[in-house]
């Protein structure tokens, strides 16, 4: 029998806070072939990504693993990180979960892309900057060479996530840990990205150890399949004997876990909250003296009506302008056109004079640890913006509304003195979520609030968004690639390619008789992903 890549037996991760110790992973065991896929899926919360953090020396500094991580025979668990750094980076690389807390703002793509390839590779600035620019070609970024010169925050999501996975297949690794690689894509990319790295694994004989909470990956992608929960492995299995055989009731449940239930639409003459006409907005910089043109233009001219208790769900694929029209209506960057709330011209507003209107318009981000202060507890997260809107409030009435806000999204309060990296990615999304509805605003714009989430958990908050939706007549601009999700949420759809709409309308009439050849294909890719990883 071929050794196992990797070996990880009897591990346990606690960590130390301020409410006690927390017991992460309480005795994992699983082992990775060579050429193998492995799957490790569970709720969030279940400690599958904590394993990979624990084995590749990366646990927080209250964070404390035991039991045994094995690399080809090697023990690593615990190595000093000379000695560590030898295996990681090298032989064994990470993709993380969120991409733009994992890239240094202050340097450009091809920097970061370089170092690796120079540090582990031994590659010369001309050879590295070469081998970048094919990285980048290689996991389909549009227009390589200009996106070498950019920095992070000039990427969408699904472009950053890719330039992760481009640095974490630079020195064409033994194994490659994948946590949650494919959470900020659309499903048309998710199937380019893991067709790619089907195709590296064949050509390289690479095992890949895939931490996700999306089954339908798992189902088309995957060898083997650990099920964790609680901090334990539940289950385990081949792919096929798991999907269709499965013996646990979790197991079956996490299968059965699907956005269900449609929004009726609100009524026509329900109050107007927001409206924008003309939405435009241009990156780069003009030409100039010795610099050449470096405009883009990421929303083209876009048209949107806001109702009270209305979801508008936004969806397109990566870069097509999501992201950057939503911040755009709650004027956090510069745009052309004109934004309207509550009857009130908005658009141009200096920072003073947004303050008035900043209560009103929220958004949850679609990095929660991009967005939650690391060194700020949960309590002082929520309760931040309660100190600027309502500052009338006692220290004791802020600290209930934060532990309100936390149970609403299916927290307990008890969580509310631990920090950011205390929790899964799911549960920081979650803590993003009640950070917004604290404030009780009227308009939320929620930029893939459920792509951190296994099914389970979407079910709850797309529930609990209905229901404060329903309790308070809250308006949500809804920005997905999952399709599922918005069919489920939102009872009008706006679809966006290259930063127009293409096709809008009523929900029912979007997905059951699209008009665009453009949205069709988002449908298929939506719903066969199987098919599209073997075609």
């Amino acid at each position: 029998m071929t050794d196992p890549v990797l070996e990880i037996d009897n591990l346990r991760v606690r960590f130390d806070t301020p409410d006690g110790t927390v017991d992460a992973v309480r005795g994992v065991s699983l082992t990775v072939a060579p050429g193998e896929t492995v799957a490790v899926v569970g709720e969030s919360g279940s400690g599958k990504s904590q394993v990979m953090m624990a084995a590749m020396g990366l646990l927080a500094a209250n964070g404390k693993a035991s039991g045994s991580v094995r690399y080809r025979g090697e023990e690593i668990l615990n190595l000093p990180p000379d000695r560590l750094n030898r295996i990681r980076g090298r032989k064994i690389t990470m993709i993380f979960q969120e991409p733009m807390t994992s890239l240094d703002p202050l340097y450009t793509i091809e920097d970061q892309l370089a170092e690796p390839l120079r540090v582990h590779g031994g590659l010369s600035p001309r050879a590295a900057r070469a081998r970048a620019l094919e990285l980048l070609d290689l996991v389909q970024i549009p227009d390589p060479a200009r996106r070498l010169r950019a920095y992070p925050h000039e990427l969408s999501g699904g472009q950053r996530q890719r330039v992760m996975i481009a640095m974490a297949l630079a020195n064409d690794p033994d194994l490659l840990i994948a946590d949650e690689p494919t959470t900020a894509l659309d499903v048309t990319i998710q199937a380019e990205i893991l067709r790619l790295l089907a195709e590296l694994q064949a050509r390289l004989g690479m095992s890949i150890l895939f931490i996700t909470h999306d089954l339908g990956i798992v189902r088309a992608f995957a060898d083997r399949v650990y099920v964790m929960r609680a901090g334990l492995v539940e289950e385990q299995g081949p792919t096929r004997r798991i999907f269709e055989a499965p013996e646990k009731p979790y197991t079956r449940m996490l299968l059965d876990a699907e956005p269900e239930g449609e929004k009726p639409p609100v009524a026509a003459d329900a109050p107007v909250l927001l409206q924008g006409a003309g939405l435009r907005v241009t990156f780069g910089k003009p030409p100039g003296f010795l610099r050449r043109d470096t405009r883009f233009t990421a929303v083209k001219g876009i048209d949107l009506t806001l109702r009270q208790g209305q979801t508008i769900g936004v969806v397109g694929e990566s870069g097509s302008g999501k992201s950057t029209l939503g911040r755009a209506l709650l004027q956090l960057l510069p745009a052309e056109g004109r934004v309207v709330y509550l009857g009130q011209e908005i658009a141009g507003l200096d920072r003073a004079a947004m303050r008035p209107h900043r209560k009103g318009l929220q958004m949850v981000f679609q990095d929660p640890y991009g967005s939650l202060s690391p060194r700020m507890t949960v309590t002082e997260i929520i309760t931040e913006g309660l100190l600027v809107h309502e500052p009338g409030l006692s220290r004791r009435d802020r600290a209930e509304r934060a532990a309100q806000a936390l149970t609403d999204v299916g927290l307990d309060a008890s969580m509310r003195n631990r920090f950011p990296h205390e929790f899964s990615g799911g549960q920081r999304q979650r803590i993003a979520i009640a950070r917004a509805v604290v404030l009780r605003p009227r308009v939320i714009v929620l930029d893939e609030p459920t792509s951190a989430l296994d099914r389970s958990v979407q079910k709850q908050v797309i529930d609990l968004l209905r229901r404060l939706q329903a309790e308070h007549a809250l308006s949500y601009i809804f920005i997905s690639h999952d399709l599922a999700v918005v069919r489920a949420m939102a009872d009008y759809v706006m679809v966006m390619k290259d930063g127009a709409v293409v096709e809008q309308g009523p929900t029912r009439a979007i997905f059951e008789a699209p008009g665009a050849e453009y949205t069709r294909a988002l449908m298929r890719a939506a719903f066969d992903l199987g098919d599209l990883l073997t075609g």
